[in-house]
């Protein structure tokens, strides 16, 4: 069974909330009394939940990256650019293309297009 929601331990849950609705596309619903605030994936993938991260937590101890598919890498981290989300350098790969960012809480994220590769067919 595949996995549906992903917990993000947040510094600024809210600030967090607002980058990955702008530039991914989530919708955040929090409920009055929750310490979690559900960002909902518009397009049937797994949900981000976000929940304050205590205070002796260290951010950005990178051993998972979110990796969002985009069918042109290149122009979406040319929008992302212009809203002030900067990917490092695009990278080409085995028949597709990805970057890499960090979010607010310098947790890494990456967009691909390795989804959408086409693969050469056997003989």
């Amino acid at each position: 069974m595949p996995p549906k929601r992903l917990l993000i331990y947040a510094k600024n849950v809210e600030e967090t909330a607002r980058f990955y609705e702008k530039h991914f596309g989530f919708k955040a619903i929090g409920l009055p009394g929750d310490r979690i605030v559900e960002l909902v994936s518009q397009d049937g993938g797994a949900n981000i939940m976000l929940h304050q991260a205590a205070k002796g937590q260290r951010s950005g101890q990178s051993t998972v990256k979110l990796v969002f598919d985009v069918e042109d890498v290149v122009a979406f981290c040319r929008r992302c650019a212009e809203n002030g989300l900067e990917f490092g350098a695009i990278h080409k790969a085995d028949g597709y293309m990805f970057a890499n960012a960090k979010d607010p809480c310098q947790n890494s994220i990456s967009v691909s297009s390795r989804a959408f590769r086409k693969r050469a067919e056997s003989a």
